[in-house]
């Protein structure tokens, strides 16, 4: 059993409340992560849904999601927005932090290359805050010059993103990968308005698929390399995914 610290400085400076503080520096936690726009989310119940599950698994209490939008709303009017990346932390003592960012562009993402890595996150079902792995195993794809990595078993098994998820296109299905994952989402919303099913997509089979895509929070984007494997942009299938996406009604904080 941890105590509290009793005096926090940083830079320097004392805490104000090193209880806060020392909650936000245990590295255990959950959020969620979401585009505003006017004053409205798409998919808002899923993600208080998602706040509510994570903190019952991992502080044995409830979320209340009223607190949630009240909290959202209020660091938007304090920040003097209505357009934002939005981002709700939930912390050991059940405290709560939303962080207020400028909007991720609109529309389409840019076409992406993946390269694979052999990392499966742990408890994947949950957007934790322990993102150590995935962020190391991205930061290094990118810098080796692609702009994601794709997580990988031992064996092939293809699981998400380090920060999206994503499927693939068999010419009459989306095919997202059964493996564990942070199901997004971005993810959900579309599962549930185009036909989509789940099943194991591995290295081996990817040269039997017509194209892929990615998704999170802040974008939809069109994958046309994985390593060596390489997709054309199917213009239709994105289009089709773009229009399901831009059919969801977003939900007023």
């Amino acid at each position: 059993m941890t105590t509290q610290p009793r005096h926090i400085e940083i830079d320097g400076v004392p805490a104000t409340d090193p209880a806060l503080i020392a909650a936000l520096m245990t590295g255990f936690g959950h959020f969620t992560a979401m585009q505003v726009r006017d004053g409205r989310v798409k998919g808002l119940d899923l993600h208080l849904a998602r706040l509510d599950r994570s903190t019952r698994e991992l502080f044995g209490r409830e979320l209340d999601g009223k607190r949630i939008r009240e909290l959202i709303g209020g660091a938007l009017e304090a920040a003097g927005v209505r357009d934002a990346s939005v981002r709700v932390y939930v912390y050991p003592g059940v405290r709560v932090a939303v962080t207020v960012a400028p909007p991720a562009p609109d529309g389409p993402g840019a076409p992406q290359r993946l390269t694979t890595v052999e990392y499966w996150r742990p408890a994947p079902h949950i957007k934790h805050l322990g993102g150590f792995g995935q962020s190391y195993h991205r930061e290094a794809a990118v810098r080796a010059g692609w702009d994601e990595a794709a997580l990988i078993s031992p064996y092939g098994e293809i699981a998400e993103g380090a920060v999206t998820n994503i499927a693939f296109w068999d010419g009459t299905s989306l095919v997202w990968p059964s493996a564990p994952c942070l199901e997004g989402i971005t993810m959900a919303l579309l599962e549930t308005r185009l036909e989509s099913v789940r099943r194991p997509v591995t290295l081996a089979g990817l040269s039997g698929y017509r194209a892929a895509l990615v998704t999170n929070s802040r974008s939809i984007a069109p994958v046309t390399a994985i390593d060596e494997v390489t997709f054309a942009v199917d213009e239709e299938l994105m289009g089709r995914v773009y229009s399901a996406y831009d059919s969801v009604e977003p939900e007023a904080l």
